[in-house]
């Protein structure tokens, strides 16, 4: 079998290298490249992808795949139901929600709406054709079914591998501190962010640091900057500086309005550390609460106080956590069980 696999963005290489490296150990002969590289059209703000080309024809009949796997919905999967090949479309986000999000706020103008227009009408189109949508949780099924009742939604836990990560280098932080590794995408998310408020003035003792950016960043630390407790170091390179981030820290925190499927929450277990997480989206599924650290109740900062608090004062605690985090992760998202997984949902759709 043969599986061509689409990655969006740089930043996606790194996983979908190792979902690759996954399936060829299964004998999946397997040919990972760019979307944009091949297959490109409107709208873009570069005038080249606007013109056709046939780099995507010369591909296919090149490597010639039995399916093909995007992890977003580009002209990429467009060009994949026209040639009639099966079609695989992983989704990470609530895709829905973050599109109304963008229509609310940065995106509410005239020009924006039309763009947003075209971009849904083809992620739409590849949502509707494809043999298949892989959800990275169980909790975006329900959300699919509300958009594509009758769409087939296998779901796609993203595995980790956890020899990637290297727990040795350090960064030099204030002690005692929390951890927050997440951008600031869309407002729907993000707006979780601001209990930090409160938290950071009741205990002042705790550093902050978070790990992220985006078009939201500056909206966040307006409100945040002003407590000293408060430290934003801007994205991080991965895997290594956020390796470094991770292995430094002594409790991460994810504070989220909305999330499926965070990697960077597995990635805190895997090195170790007890976590705290918003009881919002699949979250619940990429941790086990008072196991692998706690869950908590969405805006509420007095909720984040007792679980730091606990923690803080439980340095048996937080050890005992950070093990169980870590088998956690090694047993749940393995790459090598969710490639098995995987080849076995897609085969029904290959033609022999």
């Amino acid at each position: 079998m043969k599986i061509l696999i689409a990655y969006g963005s740089k930043g996606k290489f790194f996983h979908m290298q190792q979902f690759s490296n996954a399936l060829t150990e299964l004998d999946i002969e397997c040919m990972l490249v760019q979307d944009s590289d091949y297959s490109t059209g409107f709208p873009s703000k570069k005038i080249l992808e606007l013109i056709p080309n046939n780099k995507f024809k010369k591909l296919i009949n090149e490597f010639k795949p039995d399916a093909i796997f995007v992890d977003r919905q580009s002209h990429f999967g467009l060009d994949a139901i026209k040639e009639k090949i099966p079609l695989f479309v992983l989704l990470r986000g609530h895709y829905w929600s973050e599109l109304e999000w963008a229509k609310k706020t940065i995106h509410n103008n005239f020009k924006d709406k039309i763009i947003l227009w075209f971009k849904n009408r083809t992620a739409e189109k590849c949502f509707g054709q494809a043999s298949a949508i892989f959800p990275i949780s169980n909790y975006l099924v329900d959300i699919i079914k509300e958009h594509h009742p009758n769409q087939n939604t296998p779901v796609f836990f993203e595995g980790i591998n956890h020899l990637e990560l290297d727990s040795n280098k350090k960064m030099e932080l204030k002690h005692p501190c929390v951890g927050l590794l997440q951008d600031a995408n869309w407002w729907g998310k993000t707006k979780e962010m601001l209990i930090l408020k409160k938290v950071l003035k009741k205990m002042p003792n705790l550093t902050f640091y978070w790990a992220g950016d985006g078009p939201y960043t500056q909206k966040i630390v307006k409100e945040l900057e002003e407590f000293k407790n408060f430290k934003w170091l801007g994205r991080l390179q991965y895997p290594e500086e956020v390796s470094k981030f991770l292995s430094s820290i002594d409790v991460y925190a994810l504070i989220s309005g909305m999330d499926l499927a965070p990697l960077t929450l597995k990635e805190a277990q895997l090195m170790e550390k007890p976590v705290i997480a918003t009881n919002v989206g699949g979250i619940y599924e990429m941790m086990e609460d008072k196991e692998t650290g706690f869950l908590i109740k969405e805006n509420d900062p007095e909720d984040l106080i007792e679980k730091l608090t606990i923690l803080f004062d439980d340095k048996s605690l937080q050890e005992k956590m950070g093990i169980n985090g870590r088998q956690f992760v090694i047993k749940k998202f393995n790459w090598g069980i969710i490639a098995k997984k995987f080849i076995e949902n897609i085969k029904p759709y290959i033609k022999n």
